[in-house]
């Protein structure tokens, strides 16, 4: 299976303790799927999957492959501040029929430079010999698409980038300038029109899983050149978007679940829950996008 189209990056259930529920994994693989979904990524900066430990990496990508069960490919993702730790994330998963990797540059506050970045993905993706995708979207951390483009060049095992933080022109020029065989995905949530529009080849961005099925519509209607219905369906998830935005975009990508009777549990302390003002205003954005919402 290729890694196309809309790919929603699952949100983590946790119960109030804290602890990881794995018992929800497959209710939301489900709903997921049954929207029309092209893929899905476990693990993710929307996953909390700054907040797991190896063995909750491992057990959650594992559920989720089970869930999936070959219906949809699946994303593992990577968020670690060593090669090391990202090789050894690698591993645990590597037997489980996971599609690629969806790794971050490293995050602490001392940025490699350019050469010892290029290293850091082209030993990852030889020691593990999976799929990378290069997650961009550390701040201080950040890949110009000029650097991004070397080192897919320069490193097979490295097929995309998953480009976000909100720059649509990065998304432009990535397209521009990457060669035929790269896999560029939009994370720009509020512009994903125009980033289908410019030939993306797909979206793991946050806003896909709280409201999956008009991000399926939207992705359909731009390939098959219906760009009236794909323009008002932008505009009626630009709200969605408006009021998910912000510190607690997981918690509140979970609320949106649970408003559609995916139960997604709690964020991980100490993010905040939705507060009830996000809950009513999410629920609002929701059926202005004609989501069926559950009543509180």
């Amino acid at each position: 299976m290729t890694l196309h189209g809309i790919i929603p990056p699952m949100t983590t259930p946790f119960g109030v303790d804290g602890e990881l529920k794995l018992g929800l994994v497959k209710g939301q693989v489900d709903w997921l799927v049954s929207q029309g979904v092209h893929g899905l990524a476990a693990g993710g900066s929307t996953g909390e999957g700054h907040a797991l430990d190896a063995a909750e990496f491992r057990d959650l990508v594992g559920a989720t492959v089970e869930a999936a069960a070959g219906r949809v490919p699946v994303i593992a993702g990577i968020i670690v501040d060593s090669t090391r730790d990202a090789i050894r994330r690698a591993k645990i998963v590597r037997g489980m029929k996971v599609a690629a990797l969806q790794v971050t540059p490293v995050h602490y506050l001392f940025r490699p430079d350019d050469d010892a970045m290029q290293q850091h993905f082209k030993t990852v993706a030889e020691e593990t010999g999976m799929p990378v995708i290069i997650y961009n979207v550390v701040p201080w951390s950040y890949l110009s698409p000029a650097l991004l483009v070397r080192i897919m060049r320069a490193v097979p095992g490295v097929i995309g980038v998953k480009q976000s933080a909100g720059d649509l022109k990065l998304v432009a020029d990535l397209l521009s300038t990457a060669d035929p065989n790269h896999l560029i995905l939009s994370a720009v949530d509020a512009l994903l029109y125009p980033s289908f529009a410019l030939g993306a080849h797909g979206s793991i961005a946050a806003i896909l899983t709280a409201a999956p099925r008009a991000c399926v519509d939207l992705w359909n209607a731009v390939q098959s050149g219906d760009h009236k219905r794909a323009v008002d369906i932008h505009r009626r998830l630009l709200p969605l978007w408006n009021v998910m935005a912000g510190d607690n975009l997981p918690a509140c990508t979970k609320a949106a679940q649970s408003l559609q009777g995916c139960e997604a549990g709690l964020p991980r302390a100490p993010m905040p829950a939705a507060s009830p003002r996000q809950q009513d205003a999410i629920a609002v954005a929701l059926r202005g996008l004609g989501a069926e919402v559950r009543k509180g």
